[in-house]
């Protein structure tokens, strides 16, 4: 569990960020970014956005401890959009290909910006398949 202050140090230095470039991103002081790192602060709402923005994840991911990553937001969406457009069984389908490919990731230097990218790539292309094979069957 992770809470706010350190999912924004650690995404800032994952991605090489200063304390006064990402406050420079965002518009606000260095000296804020030192005290929301520090757990002194809280940022509010529209700034937590502006983070999340900056740093390449999403609000909410930012304000959930319980979320340990950012893919796990992204995913969940997917894994609901399958179910929704495939039922049951497409969800957990999706579900199993996205814990299948973590092992690709298995000792390896990767960015959670590169990992969050090559899950969507292959939750996109899973919903992609799944349709062009529902077209196929009606033609």
């Amino acid at each position: 569990m992770k809470t706010i202050s350190q999912k924004i140090r650690e995404l800032r230095n994952e991605q090489g960020l200063t304390q006064g470039k990402l406050a420079e991103m965002v518009g606000i002081t260095s000296r804020s970014v030192f005290g929301y790192e520090a757990g002194e602060k809280t940022p509010r709402p529209g700034t937590v956005v502006k983070l999340a923005k900056a740093l390449g994840v999403t609000a909410a991911y930012l304000n959930n401890d319980e979320m340990e990553m950012p893919e796990d937001e992204v995913k969940a969406n997917y894994i609901s959009e399958a179910g929704r457009r495939y039922g049951e069984q497409g969800a957990i389908d999706l579900q199993a290909l996205l814990n299948d490919n973590v092992a690709l990731f298995a000792g390896g230097e990767i960015s959670q910006s590169e990992k969050d990218t090559f899950f969507e790539a292959v939750m996109r292309a899973y919903i992609k398949c799944k349709d062009d094979s529902k077209q196929g069957f009606k033609n």
